[in-house]
């Protein structure tokens, strides 16, 4: 396998809901005004994310030009490296599959106290890395993958020193953190579209991202599962287009646009947190995808400002909330 870490430098940003207006016009030029040729200098990496709490934002530098600073926008100190598994082949992991990498990648960086943000998308899982912790990153995975840096859109090996280069071995730290875990009732679909008829869906991508947000439903009376949330992810990262949302939002878009897999399968979500994460703490996500992979679940993975998100396939919902409740116990005895 290989490993590739991707040119982009990343910024982590939370919106708060009421300064969205402020944002708007910046947003929607990087929603769609910066697709090639019209702008050969466009953001490549661009991710939005609304939680109930806030929006979440993933942008590369040129992106981040794009955000003026305000009371509304918090922005994370770290700038974050982009990480991407890929087969000989030259194939990226499925998407679904990112269960697939725990052990490989997650668990280890966990292991060697290296914080990780996710974001899956339609096509594929990016691993986020705060640029402080390359060195340790590489030296944790290089006998695992064959490990390249992109630097002018073409590959290139890293070479490892084979000395220990001071870098401790993985040691068990404190026990981790037990972060509470709810299911929304939420149904979510994962979809893409072709960037060329982006246009054909923006008035109501346009309103659905700004202006129609409708009150969460009430769980049923006695319900152990949380109530509906807003939800919605929206990513264009190097020319590719991915969608999460709601499975009643999905209604809104013309049908014919929007691409899923051939199985059409509809999702449940794992939300992990109880107060807001943070990005000190190691081992968050490997708590969730360890578990899942244990049980070959698929799921996809959307890390955000405060909180991080599992989604796993509807008719497995069960089982996973029984998996992780179990991890949990065990942590906490």
């Amino acid at each position: 396998m290989e490993l590739h870490i991707l040119e982009h430098r990343v910024r982590v940003l939370s919106l708060a809901r009421p300064g969205l207006w402020l944002y708007t016009h910046p947003l929607i030029k990087l929603l769609f005004l910066m697709l090639p040729p019209s702008h050969p200098t466009r953001c490549k990496f661009f991710s939005l994310t609304e939680t109930p709490e806030d929006y979440t934002l993933m942008v590369d530098e040129e992106g981040f030009k794009e955000l003026p600073s305000s009371e509304f926008l918090q922005v994370a100190e770290a700038t974050w490296l982009v990480l991407n598994v890929s087969s000989h082949s030259g194939t990226a992991v499925q998407a679904a599959g990112v269960t697939k990498i725990a052990r490989s990648v997650i668990t280890p960086l966990a292991e060697h106290h290296v914080s990780v943000l996710m974001l899956s998308t339609y096509q594929t899982d990016f691993i986020l890395v705060r640029e402080q912790d390359l060195s340790v990153v590489i030296h944790t995975l290089a006998q695992e993958f064959d490990i390249y840096r992109e630097v002018g859109g073409e590959p290139v090996p890293v070479v490892r020193d084979e000395s220990s280069n001071g870098f401790p071995r993985a040691q068990h730290g404190p026990s981790p953190t037990v972060h509470p875990i709810q299911s929304p009732q939420n149904r979510f679909c994962v979809l893409t579209v072709d960037p060329e008829r982006l246009p054909a869906i923006a008035t109501t991508l346009i309103d659905v991202l700004f202006y129609s947000h409708s009150a969460p439903k009430e769980a049923a009376s006695g319900s152990s599962e949380s109530s509906c949330i807003p939800f919605f992810a929206f990513s264009l990262i190097e020319g590719y287009i991915s969608i999460v949302m709601d499975a009643e939002t999905q209604k809104k878009f013309p049908s014919d646009l929007l691409l899923t897999s051939s199985s059409g399968e509809l999702w449940r979500m794992v939300r992990i947190g109880g107060q807001p994460l943070g990005f000190d703490e190691c081992g968050i996500v490997a708590q969730i995808a360890g578990p899942l992979a244990a049980a070959d679940i698929s799921a996809y993975y959307i890390s955000t400002f405060n909180f991080d998100h599992a989604l796993v396939p509807e008719d497995g919902i069960g089982s996973v909330i029984e998996a992780l409740q179990r991890r949990q116990e065990g942590l906490a005895s």
